[in-house]
């Protein structure tokens, strides 16, 4: 499961999506939207993104985890589109045998993605709004 979607992210459906009997680890990180960055209160962000090359990036990312890491399954969701304060806006799950294979391969996807990933964030804060670049 790789994709981009202007609906909620059902943490469930990663984690099913992932995880077989013969795993004894999923590791899952959700980013949520916080109501403040950089001394300023947020109201809500907004995600844009290209659609084609970012989901052809998140799928390279996971093949590179899947080899490295040596684990089993990875899902990795996006959200686009407006979203309010407490949503999730990032969801990645991680299968494998063991736990520090899982977390090590889940922290090493979603700070590539914030990276690589053609995804922006617009932030839309009391007084204004600002393009955010850098994974803030």
């Amino acid at each position: 499961m790789i994709r981009l979607q202007r609906e909620a992210i059902r943490v469930d459906r990663l984690i099913e999506a992932v995880r077989s009997d013969g795993d004894g680890a999923v590791a899952l990180f959700v980013g949520t939207v916080r109501d403040h960055n950089r001394g300023r209160r947020v109201l809500q962000l907004e995600y844009h993104a290209y659609p084609e090359m970012a989901e052809s990036e998140m799928e390279r990312i996971a093949a590179a985890a899947r080899e490295r890491f040596g684990v089993a399954r990875i899902a990795i969701v996006h959200r686009t589109g407006r979203l309010a304060i407490g949503e999730a806006s990032v969801a990645v799950a991680v299968a494998s045998a063991h736990r520090a294979d899982a977390l090590e391969a889940c922290r090493h996807v979603i700070d590539s993605l914030k990276q690589t990933v053609p995804i922006w964030k617009k932030e839309l804060f009391e007084g204004g709004e600002a393009w955010i670049e850098g994974g803030a």
